[in-house]
């Protein structure tokens, strides 16, 4: 199967500091553009929503020129950078000072005005608080992909056409490894699709590349870009009490060779870094 142009309209919109804060730390967003248009269709939108502390970047030189340049990153990548800036308060009763940048408001308002023109959105954040404005595109006719990692909001999931766990989107957030994704000795993130407790093994399903076929789950079928990796209980690093198999627990794992050439490759140093809410 081969990727066909078409002439869907998409539009991305990131909530950053949400991401930023909730698992999302050093995500990809060139990635990120590939998966929003992994189907061929036009990207028409293209919003990361900021933070920006101009308070601490007059007293710190190093952190403002840093803002500035993940800004000036993101533009030459195609985003539309929409600024908040932190605005600063002092709590009555503690007397202790916080800050707020909060760009629910203006992500909400402008996904709902352009979604109009629009085939498709993906909505970066797992932010509950946008389950209405994801309703009211629906309603329009556009077709919503959530994309977050942790602290992800169970109604916003339900609501989405489709939900997807960053961590699982290949290269959407870097592993450690310097091999690449889906190869032989890379660090891959996946799911569990099968366990047998009595056995004490079971399999792993992860993503080998971004592909428009998301839909063909089944690894038997041609065109599935999903692979399946053995597991041996003994591999699970940190999962005690953890019932599987589950879709909503995700698990980074090594790659290594299969034991013989007509099995599957083998999962090791299985670790769980996120789970998903139901």
């Amino acid at each position: 199967m081969t990727e066909q142009n078409n002439s869907l309209k998409v539009g991305v919109y990131v909530d950053a500091a949400y991401v930023y804060k909730n698992g999302g730390r050093g995500m990809q967003y060139n990635i990120l553009r590939e998966f929003a248009c992994r189907e061929g269709t036009q990207v028409i939108r293209l919003n990361a929503y900021v933070s920006f502390d101009a308070d601490r970047a007059s007293d710190d030189m190093i952190f403002g020129a840093s803002a500035k340049k993940f800004h000036s990153f993101l533009r030459d990548l195609g985003y539309k950078v929409i600024i908040k800036e932190v605005k600063w308060f002092v709590d009555e009763e503690t007397g202790q000072r916080f800050g707020k940048a909060n760009a629910d408001m203006d992500l909400a308002v402008d996904l709902l005005i352009q979604s109009e023109h629009l085939d498709k959105i993906v909505l970066v954040s797992g932010d509950g608080d946008f389950v209405k404005v994801v309703n009211a595109a629906q309603n329009r006719g556009c077709r919503v992909e959530v994309i977050a990692f942790d602290n992800v909001s169970g109604r916003l999931k339900e609501e989405a056409d489709q939900y997807f766990s960053g961590y699982v989107i290949p290269n959407l957030l870097p592993t450690e490894s310097e091999v690449p994704w889906g190869q032989i000795g890379s660090l891959v993130r996946g799911t569990c699709s099968y366990f047998n407790k009595e056995k004490g093994f079971g399999y792993l399903r992860y993503l080998k590349e971004i592909s428009p076929y998301l839909w063909i789950t089944d690894i038997q079928r041609p065109g599935s870009p999903y692979g399946m990796a053995y597991f041996r209980a003994a591999s699970l690093m940190n999962a005690n009490g953890v019932d599987l198999p589950s879709y909503n627990h995700v698990f980074e794992f090594e790659l290594l060779p299969p034991q013989r050439d007509d099995q599957l490759p083998i999962a090791s140093n299985v670790r769980l870094v996120s789970v998903i809410p139901y």
